[in-house]
């Protein structure tokens, strides 16, 4: 478990990040567990998530990358910008619930576009629930989709 030490060495690092990247940032820094959680709120944040939200994961990598050299205990580390993924996470839970209640009542599959495995676990998972429908990933990566099926009973 990383002490509040580290804590302060992290949220220093990802603010001089961005301060050498002329971006002024309000750097939010928590733990749960062995997670360090961190989300930055930026003026312009779709410079820096990019289409689908991939600046913002190379940007989680870099920082991963630095942080590891200079905190020499394991840890887990999210990085978000402007709560990007909990929006992005809240919107595919509506959306999948969405789609479940129309195969459902209409006893027809539905696919869902491509998407990062990321953004899959996270339909299969609340799919899971449910006992009228199935989730299922087709095809290969980076064209990986969800198929949503009626259940057969």
């Amino acid at each position: 478990m990383l002490n509040q030490d580290q804590l302060l060495i992290i949220k220093q690092i990802i603010e001089q990040f961005f301060e050498k990247a002329c971006f002024k940032a309000e750097v939010k820094v928590s733990l749960t567990e062995e997670t360090v959680s961190v989300n930055v709120e930026i003026d312009q944040p779709q410079v820096l998530i990019g289409e689908k939200g991939q600046t913002l994961a190379e940007i989680q990598f870099l920082l991963r990358i630095i942080l590891r050299k200079k905190i020499d205990q394991p840890f887990y580390f999210d990085f978000d910008i402007n709560n990007y993924k909990e929006k992005k996470q809240q919107y595919l839970k509506e959306m999948a619930a969405s789609l479940a209640d129309e195969v459902s009542f209409s006893k027809k599959e539905k696919a869902l576009p491509a998407m990062p495995a990321y953004e899959r676990k996270i339909i299969h998972s609340i799919l899971s629930e449910r006992e009228d429908i199935t989730t299922e990933s087709i095809g290969q990566e980076p064209e990986r989709k969800i198929i949503i099926k009626p259940k057969n009973l």
